[in-house]
């Protein structure tokens, strides 16, 4: 059973949203406030957050930041927001998708559930015999990237780097697909589906978050680069 954890301070909002995410046979925990909703997360470690924008003791990006300092499980920000800007401001905090209110429960609860198929879509049972079989390295003249399916981790030189869930999936196309040019709204599609609420302005946040991860002068990109007027492609050398 798939964990879910809930920070709203909307007492309606929350017991409407655990009440029929139960009935979809989520295991679901709300928390009324930010500090509360870290300590559930470390305890409860669910596989997907719902985190309001504006609680009574913190700011919804300053706990995306809080939860992106222990947790990968993907975040949905459920806001009564609508601007662009605050949207964009949640996916730089670390959150991976953006839901305003009023919404659907069918629409939220088929959002949550493609998070967790690409979350999990990738792993395979653990053992030493398939450990490597997991693993894709790219070298390069200057740096070395390794992406781990299984651990859902990426590495750079050996270095792990901190991923959200999509910048993962991000990079995991990219090395996969080394030189293949990426349209935002291929890596939307693959992201999440044609029926998104999250535009092309999220893609080009995340890729403004992966080049400071990557590369050594992220205003001058060596490996993630733009292609004008197309979307995007990863060259591991130059």
């Amino acid at each position: 059973m798939y964990k879910l954890l809930i920070i709203e301070d909307d007492q309606i909002m929350g017991e409407m949203l655990a009440m029929y995410l139960t009935e979809e046979g989520y295991s679901v925990k709300i928390a009324d406030h930010g500090q509360k909703g870290l300590e559930l997360a470390k305890s409860f470690s669910p596989d997907v957050f719902l985190v309001d924008m504006i609680l009574p003791d913190m700011h919804g990006t300053r706990l995306c930041s809080e939860l992106r300092s222990f947790s990968f499980a993907p975040i949905l920000i459920v806001s009564m927001k609508t601007d662009v800007s605050d949207r964009v401001e949640a996916l730089q905090a670390g959150a991976d998708d953006y839901i305003c209110k009023p919404f659907s429960l069918r629409e939220i609860s088929a959002k949550i559930g493609a998070m967790i198929r690409r979350t999990h879509q990738y792993q395979q049972p653990t053992s030493i015999e398939n450990t490597e079989q997991t693993d894709t390295t790219i070298p390069c003249s200057e740096n070395t990237f390794l992406i781990d399916l299984e651990r859902r981790a990426i590495y750079v030189n050996q270095f792990h780097v901190e991923t959200t869930f999509s910048e993962f999936e991000i990079m995991r196309l990219f090395i996969t697909n080394e030189g293949k040019v990426f349209s935002r709204e291929e890596l939307l599609y693959e992201l999440r589906g044609f029926d998104s609420f999250v535009t092309d302005r999220a893609i080009d946040v995340h890729i403004a978050n992966l080049r400071k991860k990557i590369e050594d002068n992220p205003k001058e990109p060596k490996y993630i680069r733009t292609v004008w007027g197309v979307g995007y492609k990863f060259i591991s050398g130059n």
